[in-house]
């Protein structure tokens, strides 16, 4: 559940460093837009475990990268996401890790679950969507556990678009994930 704080204020992580820590709390600007965000669904968590878990099997087996869940992604000052899970080439996270652990430009693939609220899902489907195509994101995966489906948005001529919805039985494969591959069913909780 989350909800945006809209009060005209362009909001920065320095901001956000103030603020009193509230353990289960997610806190993720951007272009300067608050979002804040409590625990997820358990159906949320466990496909977000799920994805993880089919892309580290992968990644381990062929070492072409890492998968990582619930990461903090820095492109700026205003615009600071934590997406539910990554995945990033060996050569990506050496140039875009910092010291302190964080993405601080694109990773490869990103996944967002969609969480309940309809502020959720706009920020999912609308203001993370341009962040991530504007920031360089390669593919960029929108779960949802309630209709069991996946929206798949390439990079397609400098600019991520929608070139797929999946299914239950339907196989997600990707360019960027050489023989990876594994039906929708596999992403989503009983």
């Amino acid at each position: 559940m989350s909800e945006m704080l809209n009060t005209g204020v362009r909001w920065t992580i320095h901001d956000v460093e103030l603020f009193a820590e509230n353990e289960g709390t997610r806190y993720e600007i951007v272009d300067g837009e608050l979002f804040v965000s409590r625990a997820s669904h358990f159906k949320h968590q466990q496909t977000c475990g799920r994805i993880f878990g089919q892309l580290d099997v992968w990644s381990e087996s062929t070492g072409l990268g890492e998968v990582i869940p619930s990461p903090g992604v820095l492109f700026s000052e205003s615009d600071n996401v934590i997406p539910d899970v990554v995945w990033a080439t060996k050569e990506t996270l050496a140039l875009t890790l910092d010291e302190a652990g964080h993405f601080t430009g694109a990773p490869d693939l990103v996944v967002e679950v969609l969480s309940e609220s309809k502020s959720d899902e706009r920020r999912d489907k609308e203001a993370k969507l341009k962040l991530y195509s504007s920031r360089g994101v390669k593919e960029y995966w929108i779960a949802d556990w309630r209709s069991r489906k996946l929206e798949v948005y390439r990079r397609e001529q400098s600019q991520l678009n929608l070139v797929a919805t999946l299914f239950s039985n339907d196989n997600i494969i990707s360019p960027l994930l050489p023989d990876f591959s594994c039906t929708v069913d596999q992403f989503f909780p009983v």
